[in-house]
């Protein structure tokens, strides 16, 4: 980790996506001149598990994963953040520990904003902090899908399913393939799967004509086949 250069609140590229776009200027400028920004090396540690924070970090640039510690002592990616997102209110404001690991996935560029200033805005701006309850909601919400898909469906569905949500939320590149590089590792430990297995449900669905690989790169070649096996009716 190291200091990077500071940048504008009311200026970022990624504002309009933000939770700080509810705040007024003055608000804005209150987080603008506390925080700090700071650079990570991809596979650098930005919070460990268990620790408690005394801020939050929005990520301006690159790829951050929220990775768990598992019962048999593997971790296992729970969340993707991107530039723009917050990450680490909600253990803030409850004073919990963080329920994971916030790891580099590529290069990443955050700011770290002190308690203290995050939580003057969420007793000051109506506005921000109803948008933190909708977020926390829908969270919530999604965790209960989670939940549900890792107890009902089996591996094949979860992995089909993950596929097309990881097209959803980072879109496809030049080539239309997912704008997302994943080892075999990081793909299987996300469905909750030995790499062996994962590697075979790939190959199966490639022979099928349903996916495209190329390195760490996956290309999904028909989306209705996909849902299909992700047992989805949308």
């Amino acid at each position: 980790m190291h200091a990077s250069k500071k940048h504008n609140c009311a200026t970022c590229q990624h504002i309009s996506k933000s939770h700080f776009n509810a705040l007024d200027a003055d608000g804005l400028s209150e987080i603008n001149g506390q925080k700090v920004c700071m650079s990570f090396k991809k596979g650098q540690t930005i919070y460990h598990e268990g620790m408690r924070v005394n801020g939050i970090y929005c990520l301006n640039g690159g790829i951050g994963k929220l990775s768990k510690l598992g019962p048999k002592g593997k971790d296992q990616i729970i969340q993707f953040v991107q530039p723009g997102d917050m990450v680490g209110y909600r253990a803030m404001i409850s004073n919990d520990p963080m329920i994971g690991s916030l790891i580099a996935h590529t290069e990443v560029n955050a700011c770290f904003i002190p308690k203290e200033v995050f939580l003057n805005q969420v007793k000051n701006s109506p506005s921000f902090s109803f948008q933190l309850l909708q977020s926390s909601c829908h969270e919530l919400g999604e965790w209960g899908k989670v939940l549900s898909n890792m107890t009902q469906k089996s591996v094949k569905e979860r992995l089909a399913e993950m596929l097309l949500l990881l097209e959803v939320t980072f879109g496809t590149n030049a080539a239309e393939q997912i704008d997302i590089q994943l080892s075999r590792e990081e793909l299987a430990n996300m469905v909750g799967t030995a790499t062996e297995s994962l590697i075979r449900m790939l190959a199966e669905f490639k022979k099928k004509g349903i996916l495209s690989t190329s390195g760490k790169h996956i290309q999904i070649m028909d989306k209705s086949a996909l849902k299909t096996e992700a047992d989805l009716m949308y």
